[in-house]
C-alpha cells in the first residue's frame, strides 16, 4: 500500500514538473512573440523588414535618409522601449511574487510598502518645484533628473519603513504591512498637496506621469536601470529557499535553519529596488504586481523556483502587449501605460477576487 501512495505521490510531483516546464517554456515563447511584436508595430508604419537598413544605417554603411530614419525608430526608440518593458512587467511581477511570499496572501502587491507612492512623491516634488529650486541639479541631469529622484524617494521609503518596523533586530511582517499602508496614505496625500499648489504645465506633467508612459524611453535610462536589472536577477535566485520557508510561517522556517530575518531584509530591499527602478524610468503602473504571480500560483502552485521566473516572463509579457496596445489605439497619439493596464488588470483581478470569494463560501 505504502508503494502505491509513494509511486502516486511521485507521479503527482512529476506532473507538477512537466506542467512548471511546459509553462515557462511557453512564457518564454510569448514573451519572445511579443518583443517581436512591439519592434515591428508603430504608428510610423515601419516594420521589422527594415532593421537590416537601420543595422547598415548605424554602422555607417548607409547615408540614405530613409535608412537614418528607420535606425532612429527601430534602435533608438523601439528598442529602448522594448528592454525597458521588459525589465519593467519583470520587476513588478517578481516584486509582487515575493510580497505574496512574505505575507503569506495571494493578493499582496508590492505597492504595500509604500515603495510606489514615496518614488511618485519624490517625481512629482522633482516636476513640480525642481525648476524653482534645484534648476542648475535638472540642468545637470537632463531627462535622468525625475527617474533619479523617483529612485531615490522609493529607497526613502523604504528605508523609512524598515526602521520604523524594526524592533531590537527583528521586523515584524505585521508591522511592515500597517506602517507601509500608512506611509504610501501619507505619500499620495502630500502628492495631492503638490498637485493642488502646481499651475496647468506642471500639472499636466505630473498627472501624464502618475499615469505611467514607456514614451521617454532611451538608451541612458535602459543603462541606468541595468544595474537594478542584474541585482534583482542575482539576488531573486537566493531568496527562493526562504521565501518557500515562509510560506509555512516563520517559526517553521527558523527550524529549517532560514535566517528568518536577514531574509526578510533581502526581500524588502530586494523588492525596494526593483520596484523603485521600474517606477523611476515608468511611472506608476498598476497590477502587474497582484496578477501576474498570483495567476502563475494557480496554474503551479507556490513553489518559488517556478513562481519567481515566470512570474518574471509573464509580466514582461503583458507589459510588452499593453504597451503596444497604448501605441497604436488612438495613434498617433499614445495612451498612458497605466490606464491600459488598469483596463487589462482590473477585470482580472475582480475576476479573482469574485473566484476567491465563490470558493470561501
Amino acid at each position: 500500500m505504502s508503494a502505491v501512495i509513494s509511486r502516486g505521490v511521485e507521479l503527482r510531483e512529476a506532473g507538477r514538473v512537466t506542467s512548471a516546464g511546459a509553462l515557462i517554456g511557453v512564457a518564454a515563447a510569448a514573451l519572445a512573440a511579443t518583443a517581436l511584436l512591439s519592434l515591428s508595430i508603430g504608428p510610423t508604419g515601419i516594420t521589422l523588414a527594415s532593421l537590416p537598413r537601420a543595422l547598415s544605417a548605424m554602422l555607417g554603411a548607409s547615408t540614405d535618409a530613409a535608412a537614418a530614419r528607420e535606425q532612429l525608430v527601430l534602435l533608438d526608440i523601439r528598442l529602448p522601449r522594448l528592454l525597458l518593458g521588459m525589465f519593467v512587467g519583470a520587476a513588478l511581477a517578481v516584486s509582487g511574487a515575493m510580497m505574496q511570499g512574505l505575507f503569506r496572501n495571494p493578493l499582496a502587491d508590492p505597492g504595500l510598502l509604500g515603495v510606489s507612492s514615496g518614488a511618485a512623491l519624490a517625481a512629482v516634488a522633482t516636476i513640480a518645484f525642481g525648476h524653482r529650486y534645484a534648476a542648475a541639479w535638472l540642468a545637470a541631469l537632463g531627462a535622468l533628473a525625475i527617474p533619479l529622484a523617483a529612485f531615490l524617494g522609493g529607497i526613502a521609503a523604504t528605508a523609512t519603513l524598515v526602521a520604523i518596523a524594526n524592533r531590537r533586530g527583528q521586523v515584524g511582517v505585521s508591522t511592515l504591512l500597517l506602517a507601509g499602508l500608512a506611509l504610501s496614505a501619507l505619500a499620495m496625500a502630500l502628492t495631492g498637496l503638490i498637485s493642488f499648489a502646481s499651475d496647468d504645465r506642471e500639472l499636466r506633467d505630473l498627472t501624464l506621469w502618475m499615469l505611467g508612459s514607456l514614451s521617454g524611453a532611451s538608451w541612458p535610462k535602459v543603462f541606468a536601470i541595468l544595474p537594478f536589472a542584474v541585482l534583482v536577477a542575482a539576488a531573486s535566485p537566493r531568496l527562493v529557499r526562504a521565501l518557500n520557508g515562509l510560506l509555512l510561517g516563520e517559526a517553521e522556517a527558523f527550524h529549517l535553519g532560514i535566517n528568518v530575518e536577514r531574509a526578510k531584509h533581502g526581500i524588502v530591499l530586494t523588492t525596494a529596488a526593483a520596484v523603485g527602478a521600474a517606477v523611476a524610468v515608468s511611472g506608476v503602473i498598476g497590477f502587474v504586481g497582484i496578477i501576474v504571480p498570483h495567476v502563475v500560483r494557480l496554474l503551479t502552485g507556490p513553489d518559488h523556483r517556478i513562481v519567481l521566473p515566470a512570474s518574471a516572463l509573464i509580466g514582461g509579457t503583458l507589459v510588452l502587449l499593453a504597451d503596444v496596445f497604448a501605441r497604436m489605439l488612438v495613434r498617433p497619439a499614445e495612451l498612458p501605460l497605466g490606464v491600459v493596464m488598469a483596463l487589462i488588470g482590473a477585470p482580472l483581478f475582480l475576476h479573482m477576487v469574485v473566484r476567491r470569494g465563490a470558493g470561501g463560501a
